[in-house]
Order: C-alpha cells, then structure tokens, then sequence
C-alpha cells in the first residue's frame, strides 16, 4: 500500500515540475517580465557605439581687398655670367666583351705513338681541342752504290770477274726483282761514304752510280687549339717539337 501511495505521488509531482516548466518561464512564451511601456535595462556592453564626430569643414577664407602680387623676377644683369644648368654625365656604356681568338697549330712528327701522347698530357687542359692523327711519309733508308749489269745474267757474271780482277771486292750480283743482273757495291746510311764508295769504283775504270733508298714509314701528328689569353707557357713545352700553322677545327 505504501508503495503505491509513493508511486502516485513521484507521478504528481513530474506532471507539477512539468507544467511550471511549460507554464511558468516568460521567455518562453514570449512574454515580456516588465510591465508594458516600461523601458527595458540594457548593459553598457550591449550599447551601440558612438558614431565618429564628422570632420570639420575648413572655415571659408575671406577675399581679400588687395590682389595678390607675383613676385618680381629680376632680369640679369649683361655683365652676370649665364649660368648654365649642369647636367650630371651619364655613366659610360659597358665595353663589350672581349673576343676571344684562336691559334691553331700541327706539332710533330713524332715518330712513335708513346711520343704523341706525351706531348698530348704536357699540353694538358691548356688547349681547347687537341686530336691526333697518322699520316703515311717516305723517308731515306740509305744510299746505294752500284754497277748495271747489262741486262743479263752473263754480261752480269762477266762484269763481276772484271770486278776482282781490277781488286774491287764486296760486290755481289742481285737475281731477282726490278734491280735483277746488277751488281751492288753496297748500301751505305752517310752519304759521304757512299760517294767515296762510287769515287773508288769509278777510278778503276768502271761507271758506278749512287741513288738514294727511300721507304715508307708512319708519322704521328697532334692538332691542337690554343686561346690567345696570354698563357704562352705552352709554347715553353714544344723544345724540340716541330709545329706549323694548320687550320681550325
């Protein structure tokens, strides 16, 4: 019985709670709490603020009687010196770069390829382009005495034994290619030799002659490109290097 007497009353007392809540707050509903016509309270940070004070409009000036005089420009005097503005001097114009020129040489001939690469890590980065090449040249071998024989092989043995019997030795008769039935009396590498050589044959009453051997051989160049900026301390590297103007590449 108690019980149900508590439980009534929890449900009395939320359907009162309820209804203040509903009923009771002005707000709510839109209602007023002051009484109407009565101003309402407003907190001095709820103000609106101050509008600026408008500027002041500049006080007319008044007219004045007396018209306002220019000032007086005094002309010069003919014996003043014009004096004349002075205008300040512009900067020069910036000089154009300075053009760069190119000398362009052949060094060699080396006679191997070890000597033209030496000559290639000397020079370095002091050139601008460098390249090297092979060229094919024809170089004495020696000088060559000797006696025609006639054209063939027996006139050639004749003239051999004529040879010893006038006491000219060291001579032998050559079998084969363009020189075939000739008679060599030597090949010498100084050329005064070979004329004292000749000379000695011809005295013993035999017509010698002297010629000169040449092959061909390989040779070895290095082109190179050199700026002309004043670093001449290339040129101290070529002692005994040959070199000539080539053209540019």
């Amino acid at each position: 019985m108690f019980l149900r007497l508590l439980f009534v009353l929890l449900i009395a007392l939320n359907i009162a709670v309820g209804a203040w809540l509903l009923l009771g707050q002005d707000d709510v509903h839109g209602r007023s709490a002051a009484d109407p016509g009565v101003p309402e309270l407003h907190l001095l940070s709820e103000r609106p603020a101050p509008p600026a004070p408008a500027a002041s409009a500049p006080a007319p000036v008044a007219p004045s009687s007396t018209p306002a005089t220019a000032p007086a420009v005094s002309a010069p005097s003919p014996s003043a010196p014009a004096t004349v503005a002075q205008v300040p001097a512009s900067p020069p114009p910036p000089s154009p770069p300075r053009q760069v020129t190119y000398t362009c040489m052949a060094l060699g001939p080396f006679a191997t390829q070890a000597d033209m690469r030496s000559m290639r890590s000397a020079l370095g980065s002091q050139a601008a382009r460098m390249r090297q090449r092979q060229e094919q040249t024809t170089q004495t071998s020696g000088w060559w005495v000797y006696l025609p024989g006639g054209g063939s092989r027996d006139k050639a043995l004749e003239l051999g034994r004529r040879l010893t019997a006038a006491n000219v030795g060291e001579y032998f008769i050559v079998s084969s290619g363009d020189n075939s039935n000739t008679i060599s009396l030597g090949l010498f590498k100084d050329p005064a030799n070979a004329r004292r050589r000749r000379d000695q044959v011809v005295a013993a009453g035999f017509p010698a002659q002297m010629t000169e051997r040449t092959e061909s051989v390989p040779e070895y160049w290095l082109d190179v490109v050199m700026a002309d900026n004043g670093r001449n301390d290339w040129r101290n590297r070529l002692h005994g290097v040959g070199s000539h103007s080539t053209g540019c590449f």
